[in-house]
């Protein structure tokens, strides 16, 4: 069972993933940041580095993109931990669950920025009348909107018994469980690709699938490929003659100096 003062540090952490979600300066809504620190309140850490390492690749593309909201991380890694661990669960099950969590999330998402509106309007009044600390107000009211749009998920979860939580889990028929692995899998991918796909690095593509015929063929671990992928960085400086054009002008400023 969950105590009071762990009750207390995870509504905490939920508040403070739910406000970085929006205001991104501090990362804390991140899989990897968020699933730690409930490892850290449940006295799981181990756990939940893993949970968000790997939810943190599936999370890689999620990022809101114009009006489209993207999945909810930051609720899918709270409360998908909590179950993880209290349920004492297999990282997979945790896998499992938190693709459909991040999709109610999002639906969350959308309601809570649809309350902020009203907010942001009372704002424009509010800096019209030169109110400082009305408009203060009214930012302090949209994070707490956010806090509490992970904070009150967490409650009802974490108010559940580790045994209602393993019944809950168990009751998860195995073909949702392995196709929501399955397309966890997916969206592994698809993260990627959107990633690549904003930094429109095409002239970089030969060493992306280079990457995974390596992964692929060897059985080298994620520190071999990480130095292998440092030295075609540092060989591909080198040789590519855009960068060896910007160092002779560097040095021909030098010289006119």
């Amino acid at each position: 069972m969950i105590s009071g003062f762990q009750l207390i540090m995870l509504l905490i952490v939920a508040s403070v993933a739910g406000i970085g979600s929006v205001l991104d300066e501090f990362q804390t809504h991140r899989p990897l940041v968020a699933c730690t620190l409930v490892g850290l309140v449940l006295g799981d850490v181990k756990t939940g580095i893993i949970l968000g390492g790997t939810l943190e690749m599936m999370a890689l593309g999620w990022m809101n993109i114009g009006a489209a909201m993207a999945p909810d991380a930051a609720m899918a890694s709270v409360v998908s931990t909590i179950l993880v661990i209290v349920g004492k669960q297999d990282i997979s099950a945790g896998i499992a669950v938190a693709v459909p969590i991040a999709a109610a999330g999002q639906v969350f998402t959308i309601f809570a920025r649809t309350l902020s509106v009203g907010l942001q309007h009372r704002a424009d009044k509010y800096a019209d009348q030169g109110n400082i600390a009305g408009i203060d107000r009214c930012h302090i009211g949209g994070l707490l909107i956010q806090a509490a749009r992970v904070a009150i998920p967490t409650l009802i979860v974490a108010l559940i018994s580790a045994d209602q939580v393993t019944a809950l889990l168990g009751a998860i028929p195995d073909v949702i469980t392995k196709g929501l692995q399955v397309a966890g899998g997916f969206i592994v991918v698809v993260g990627y690709a959107m990633v690549m796909n904003m930094m429109q690095a095409k002239y970089l593509m030969p060493f992306f699938f280079l990457g995974f015929v390596i992964a692929t063929f060897t059985s080298f671990n994620l520190v071999a490929l990480g130095i292998l992928g440092t030295v075609f960085a540092i060989v591909y400086i080198q040789l590519n003659p855009k960068y060896q054009a910007s160092a002779v002008d560097e040095f021909a400023d030098l010289d006119d100096l």
